[in-house]
């Protein structure tokens, strides 16, 4: 890496889009609930943000953990979305990226959405990127309930703005950006959803 890269690292433009707007600020503990190998905290964790991780896999954990020699390692855990033994009201900032799309139906779904959910502060920030049909309705096809298989030949859990727009109410949130969809040479698509819990 070099330049901007050093500084970022691999961050979701999306996400990188929000700390350029202040909305994640020093001094905000931060969660990414699916962390993968760490490539949305690289940066909180190099300008000493207080940063959490969960992810079911014992592999990522474990790169997300050499990324900072200070790190305590109880930051970073083995569990589940749906599951995460940190307290309700946890973070400042909940970061769900490229996860939720993974359920099996919907009531794991939900169980995932509520599993994050819960761990944001009220007033906090929630970061959401997963994949949706907006733009792409004719291009998938149905496998059962909100499962499609996509062009690019992948089974996803997909929403939509109507469900997208339900589920916003029914946590009682504030859409903080409109919703943004990203279609990826008709092979797929990715919606931004960001949120503020009231």
């Amino acid at each position: 890496m070099s330049g901007i890269q050093d500084q970022f690292g691999p961050i979701d433009i999306y996400l990188f889009d929000q700390l350029l707007r202040g909305r994640i600020a020093p001094g905000m503990r931060l969660l990414d609930a699916g962390c993968g190998s760490g490539r949305n905290i690289y940066y909180f964790v190099k300008e000493g943000y207080e940063v959490f991780g969960v992810d079911s896999d014992p592999e990522a954990i474990d790169a997300v953990r050499r990324l900072g020699e200070s790190l305590p390692a109880l930051n970073f855990r083995v569990e589940s979305v749906e599951q995460m033994s940190f307290p309700a009201d946890f973070a400042d900032v909940v970061v769900s990226c490229a996860v939720l799309h993974f359920a099996c139906d919907d009531e794991q779904f939900r169980q995932m959405l509520l599993g994050t959910w819960r761990v944001l502060k009220p007033g906090g920030l929630f970061f959401c990127r997963l994949a949706s049909s907006i733009g792409m309705e004719h291009q998938i096809q149905r496998v059962d309930g909100r499962r499609f298989l996509l062009p690019d030949g992948s089974v996803r859990y997909l929403v939509d703005e109507p469900f997208l727009t339900a589920l916003s109410q029914e946590l009682g949130a504030q859409l903080l950006d409109p919703l943004k969809t990203t279609i990826v040479q008709n092979l797929r698509c990715m919606t931004t959803w960001v949120l503020q819990k009231i």
